[in-house]
């Protein structure tokens, strides 16, 4: 049976290879803790040797009477773990069984908040999946219906009781999470389902009923690929599918007898984990995952510092075809996220294509979070043995490398990003404003962290467009900020500061469009140098409208002549 280990009390002491820093540092089968209703649960993490940070992870419900250690060994999940670089989080029933009264299931979704506390390893609330082997289907069932809009897919095996339809009409209560980037929304919402049982007759229907209502699916059925009834959803959707796409079908395998084989869940797995559950305004929006090498990214590196640092790079083929100079915008994720996650949240390789220019989506240095956590949560302009990271040097010398490869309208590069992908964006534009043509920080604008003295000068200017929630922990504060969005007092100095170098009416133009309230503060030539956007319902998070909304309203309107002379729509600016 693999050994039951407890996770390092001190994650600081282990040193990070320069040339993968977001490796995981430990390995093996760990034995964690959750509080669910005032009591300690016990859950088991099994992270595979070599396992990347923000890899999906399974929450698993193994059948009842098993030795969950020696479930996990004798199965085929070492192995798949490997295979599929997934994070496994296992379960454990109280004296072997498990409770369907709901508590198990809260029990479940506790643990999905548990492995995101980012302090032996690194996870993203964007792709957790939800399992269930036996009656812990039932818990699987009961968990995933309660907080539906923060799994991003559900499979179970083995026969449903009465019990799998206690949370049908039941919601777990929204939640903010403090100063994380986890907030839970807890919604009922679409989202991938496989289910296998004996027959679909009985409360196993009424369950399968219950996922085809709510993923909006037709009674028509068909079948394939392991299922023999597939339903899908209608094909009458309203809205644009740039946020939320419309894929959760509902399958369902017949004569299953409890004995799983892994290339059968393989099969179910290739379908249950191809979608992801990604952060936006009012809910978290499902989507399928777009792997940056499947849709045409390469991974680039380069060696600065002592770091092996890496990019993912978008070039549309059309740009490749004809060779003519494009703009290129720089797109940065947020902390603890990474290029390859934010290649997918961020949808900014849709825009390229359609607009014709070139994508870099680099990935950040590294820094310490939490007192005696790990060293290597990835973080814009962050720290390693006491020596800060220059991360703006990076940039700048990823940039050269794509002018020394193709042909970049100089006049047209822009940087947006998240959170700390948004205080660099800031950065980029305070330090290399001759580079960049105008920058787009989201839910982010500096470091709280960090007291960082205010420019006295940006010379050449560079417009910003901020974009934030109006429910952002890092952005607001409802009952001591200012503006007339409420911004906290340094997001507000620094808004007002560039009004003051930038020479900008204070008394801003307001205007509505969808979910955001805009306020516009001009120069004298009518120049909007600051656009703030405020997004309804919205916390500390981004969606791919954004990403739209930063290139076709505001880059792509600016351009920076190599004297410095920046122009708004092919006129001076200043």
């Amino acid at each position: 049976m693999m050994t039951v280990k407890k996770f390092p009390e001190d994650m600081a002491q282990f040193a990070i290879d320069p040339s993968n820093t977001k490796k995981c540092l430990v390995h093996g089968f760990f034995q964690e803790e959750v509080e669910v209703q005032g009591s300690k649960r016990t859950f088991y993490t099994y992270i595979t040797e070599g396992l990347l940070y923000n890899q999906p992870c399974l929450v698993i419900a193994p059948p009842e009477d098993v030795s969950v250690p020696e479930w996990a060994e004798t199965g085929f999940w070492k192995e798949f773990a490997e295979k599929h670089q997934v994070f496994l989080h296992f379960l454990e029933p109280q004296n072997g069984q498990w409770n369907l009264d709901g508590s198990d299931a809260d029990y479940m979704n506790r643990v999905y908040v548990q492995a995101q506390s980012r302090q032996f390893y690194v996870t993203m609330q964007d792709n957790f999946y939800a399992f269930g082997f036996g009656k812990g289907a039932t818990v699987a069932q009961q968990a995933v219906m309660k907080m539906t809009s923060e799994w991003s897919g559900l499979a179970t095996f083995g026969d449903l009781e009465e019990a799998a339809l206690l949370n049908c009409g039941a919601i777990q209560q929204a939640e903010q999470q403090g100063k994380v980037e986890l907030a839970i929304s807890a919604q009922k919402a679409q989202i991938p389902v496989w289910m296998s049982w004996t027959e679909n007759k009985g409360y196993n229907q009424e369950v399968c009923a219950y996922w085809k209502q709510q993923n909006h699916c037709t009674d028509a059925v068909y079948s394939g690929q392991g299922a023999d009834e597939i339903y899908f959803p209608t094909e009458v959707y309203k809205k644009s599918a740039v946020n939320e796409e419309q894929i959760s079908q509902v399958r369902v395998t017949n004569g299953f007898c409890g004995c799983l084989e892994q290339n059968v869940f393989e099969t179910v797995w290739t379908y249950v984990g191809a979608a992801r559950r990604h952060r936006c305004f009012g809910m978290k929006a499902l989507r399928s995952y777009k792997k940056p090498e499947a849709y045409g990214a390469e991974r680039k590196t380069l060696e600065v510092d002592g770091f092996t640092r890496l990019w993912y790079e978008y070039v549309p083929e059309a740009v490749k075809k004809e060779g003519k100079p494009v703009p290129l915008v720089v797109c940065m994720h947020g902390r603890g996220g990474s290029a390859e996650s934010f290649f997918d949240l961020s949808g900014m390789s849709c825009v390229a294509e359609e607009r014709g220019f070139i994508l870099l989506i680099p990935e950040a240095s590294i820094s310490q979070q939490k007192k005696n956590g790990i060293q290597n949560l990835l973080l814009w302009n962050g720290a390693y043995q006491g020596k800060e990271i220059d991360d703006t040097r990076f940039v700048l010398k990823m940039i050269d490398d794509v002018k020394s490869r193709y042909a970049i309208d100089e006049e047209r590069i822009y940087a947006c990003g998240q959170s700390s992908g948004g205080m660099m964006t800031s950065e980029l534009a305070l330090r290399a404003p001759q580079v960049f043509a105008a920058v787009s920080p989201w839910s982010a604008l500096k470091s709280p962290d960090r007291e960082v003295p205010l420019p006295e000068r940006i010379d050449p200017s560079v417009p910003y467009l901020f974009l934030l929630g109006e429910n952002d922990w890092l952005c607001v504060d409802k009952e001591h900020g200012e503006q007339e969005y409420h911004v906290r007092h340094d997001i507000a100095a620094f808004l007002t500061n560039l009004m003051d170098l930038y020479k900008l009416d204070k008394n801003p133009a307001r205007y509505q469009c969808g979910e955001i309230q805009y306020y516009v503060y001009c120069n004298q030539k009518g120049t909007p140098m600051l656009k703030v956007g405020v997004v309804k319902d919205m916390s500390h998070a981004n969606y791919p409208r954004e990403s739209w909304i930063a290139y076709d309203e505001f880059f792509s309107k600016f351009s920076k002549k190599a004297d410095g002379t920046l122009l708004y729509m092919g006129k001076d600016a200043i």
